[in-house]
């Protein structure tokens, strides 16, 4: 095969990021925007020995479970990359590759696999689910302030108020900011030159409370005294407004202007807390390391089931509350708690899980490397009444171990115990020293819940090669018109 070759393919399977995958005598293509059962006409892009790239140029005979976009970016933007194929066929996609990824790199049988896995676990509503979004700013070629997302694998930004994976109080609140920064001039951050002032707009959604937060991102270290008297005309104007009472609406200003831009924002019904965030590094890390709050509380509040969570702008949450509380409703039952288990839970964020086994369990330790998160975790064990549960910050694969290593010096003849352990990693999956003191633990079961199927699969082959068997899995979809999947398993002790 050779570079701008154009040829003629049936789309069999999906890639990892959504492409298209198709064979040519033997040669494997993978194609943007192809969807399985489609016909494509593609030219070639890029030719390795064995696979290559193209460009999908024409569809000649349209796959069966294509359908029309309801975003008309969907092929542009990076957010969403399998859009354009029918909801029942992703949730198929995502339940086999979740599965094959078990068996190719963990070394599961089929047969297995099929016993312990129940159906996935799909969306009422796959569209406006998003109870977080983070909006980048650009300019446009007219010097326009613009916002929306990046165009797939670049930093161009598409410029969109109203994504269909979001949340529909978003548009209204971007319009805003546009409309403050054209009327001001104020500018958009250059990634390129490192100038401009607004680089990002956070928006938070508590689907229980309604409740919205707005946290602007701007390219700076520190803010400048602001008119106090100007400022407090607006406290004196907006006493009526929600909120305005237990925030404060600044000394010092982030933004010129900002009290303009506060005030309209925080007209808006449900509006909870305006925040900023100064991040002046040339970074593609999107927050700062703080924040500071310019008008109302610095979170919101939502639940997931009866816990109650406060969210600020620097916290984890997932970003789909109703197929979270289907997750963690799996994770509990999985744990099987009678109410004495000591439970770990590891990369425990804010505490989302720990709090949702505390209502069951003796006792919960969390661990969680963010010094925030863990506060929040511990502000929010407080505020739900739940008195049985510890948090630590430090790495996972740190704590965990050294707590094993200094119990045994302890209790000379003794191990340290878990009755049950849950572990909720980021992408790259669990560390190997702490898979192994998880399995010295000897908990009777280990609940995993994984937002990436291919490290799942490497770190419980380790496990059971060390005791342990898989007795039951599920896979949820936490993340519908993208290839994400997020699946939770049950392990227990052999």
């Amino acid at each position: 095969m050779q570079k701008n070759e154009s040829v003629t393919v049936t789309i069999q399977d999906m890639g990892v990021n959504g492409e298209g995958i198709g064979r040519v005598n033997g040669y494997t293509l993978f194609i943007k925007d192809a969807v399985i059962g489609d016909v494509v006409e593609a030219r070639v892009t890029k030719a390795k020995k064995n696979y290559g790239y193209a460009r999908l140029m024409n569809i000649i005979t349209p796959s069966e479970h294509r359908v029309k976009p309801v975003c008309k970016f969907a092929r542009k933007c990076g957010g969403c990359q399998i859009q354009e194929m029918s909801y029942e066929k992703q949730l198929e996609f995502k339940q086999n590759k979740v599965l094959g990824n078990l068996e190719r790199i963990g070394g599961f049988s089929r047969e297995l696999l099929s016993e312990v896995f129940g159906p996935i676990i799909g969306m009422e509503k796959p569209f406006g689910y998003r109870n977080k979004a983070q909006f980048p700013f650009g300019t446009d070629k007219n010097g326009q302030p613009i916002t929306g997302f990046y165009a797939g694998r670049t930093h161009d930004i598409i410029a969109n108020t109203d994504c269909a994976l979001g949340v529909g109080v978003n548009r209204e609140i971007l319009e805003i900011v546009l409309a403050f920064m054209k009327k001001y001039g104020v500018r958009s951050y250059d990634e390129k030159t490192g100038e401009g002032l607004i680089r990002h707009v956070l928006i938070r959604y508590g689907f229980a409370t309604k409740e919205i937060m707005v946290c602007v991102v701007v390219n700076r270290g520190k803010a400048e005294f602001g008119n106090c008297e100007e400022l407090d005309c607006v406290n004196r104007g907006n006493r009526g407004t929600k909120g305005l009472e237990r925030g404060s609406v600044m000394g010092l200003r982030w933004i010129p202007h900002q009290e303009v831009l506060v005030e309209e924002l925080a007209r808006i019904p449900g509006m909870t807390s305006i925040t900023v965030s100064p991040n002046p590094r040339q970074t593609n890390v999107i927050m700062g390391e703080r924040y500071e709050v310019l008008w109302g509380q610095p979170f919101i509040t939502d639940y997931i089931g009866a816990v109650k969570y406060q969210i600020s702008p620097l916290s984890f949450y997932q970003v789909n509350p109703v197929q979270t509380e289907k997750l963690y409703g799996l994770a509990m039952e999985y744990a099987d708690l009678k109410g004495e288990e000591t439970v770990w839970d590891l990369y425990c964020g804010i505490g989302t899980i720990s709090l949702f086994l505390a209502q069951k369990a003796g006792k919960v330790y969390g661990v969680e490397i963010v010094p925030q998160a863990v506060e929040d975790a511990r502000r929010n064990a407080e505020i739900n009444g739940i008195e049985n549960a510890e948090f630590y910050v430090g790495k996972a694969e740190e704590v965990l171990p050294g707590y094993y290593q200094r119990y045994e010096k302890e209790h000379p003849g003794e191990r340290a115990h878990a009755d049950v352990i849950v572990v909720d990693p980021p992408r790259k999956g669990c560390d190997e020293g702490l898979l192994k003191t998880m399995a010295d633990m000897r908990p009777e079961r280990i609940v995993y819940v994984s937002c990436d199927s291919a490290t799942l699969a490497r770190d419980l082959k380790y496990l059971c090669e060390r005791g342990y068997e898989v007795k039951k899995g599920r896979v949820v979809d936490q993340f519908g018109m993208s290839v994400h999947v997020e699946c939770v398993v049950l392990m227990s002790r052999v």
